[in-house]
């Protein structure tokens, strides 16, 4: 019998991964660890340098895809960070936008969003149409349906193999929870 690292309340990954996701590592790691975020959420600004830790640490080990889960009703710039990093990954670019708006969190608003489309070198002028006509709207509203029917009451929330991780979401937590679904994986349970 083997034992799990995080409580499971039952919620699982009601959406698996595919190919409308954004995804960093192997298509081939034996754990995948998605996560619903909010750009404008200070929790997920929290966990974003932690999850980039265990990113590294664990290259062959870990696949990770991000989802979007604003919540519009207390961070009014959520929805049109997660709009322009769509419009960023329509153009190859979304991890660029991710890792920008994450950084510079604290001054979000659709000016810094536009600025960090600037700074990426990305079509200032096109992006701004898209925003304006909420061209990304509907992959946004997906994740977000998708992370509802799966449980997702807040952010960050993070699934490990499908299985919601109800637990912290420090560097020690992480690596325990991916070490401990990787162990899983190899022997089947």
């Amino acid at each position: 019998m083997t034992t799990t690292p995080f409580h499971v309340t039952g919620a699982r990954l009601t959406v698996p991964v595919n190919e409308s996701d954004h995804v960093r590592g192997s298509s081939g790691a034996p754990v995948t660890m998605v996560e619903y975020g909010d750009f404008q959420c200070p929790y997920c600004a929290a966990a974003y340098p932690v999850v980039e830790l265990v990113l590294n640490e664990r290259p062959e080990t870990l696949r990770f895809a991000y989802r979007h889960f604003p919540l519009a009703n207390v961070h009014p710039s959520a929805e049109i960070a997660a709009e322009a990093a769509e419009a960023a990954g329509a153009r190859q670019e979304f991890w660029p936008m991710h890792h920008w708006l994450f950084q510079h969190q604290p001054q979000l608003s659709p000016a810094v969003v536009m600025l960090g489309v600037a700074e990426l070198g990305l079509p200032a002028d096109a992006v701004q149409l898209e925003l304006a006509g909420h061209v990304y709207l509907d992959k946004v509203q997906r994740d977000f349906v998708s992370g509802v029917r799966s449980g997702v009451n807040g952010t960050p929330t993070f699934f490990i193999n499908g299985v919601r991780h109800d637990r912290g979401h420090s560097l020690d937590e992480l690596r325990f929870a991916v070490d401990s679904a990787a162990t899983d994986s190899s022997t089947g349970s």
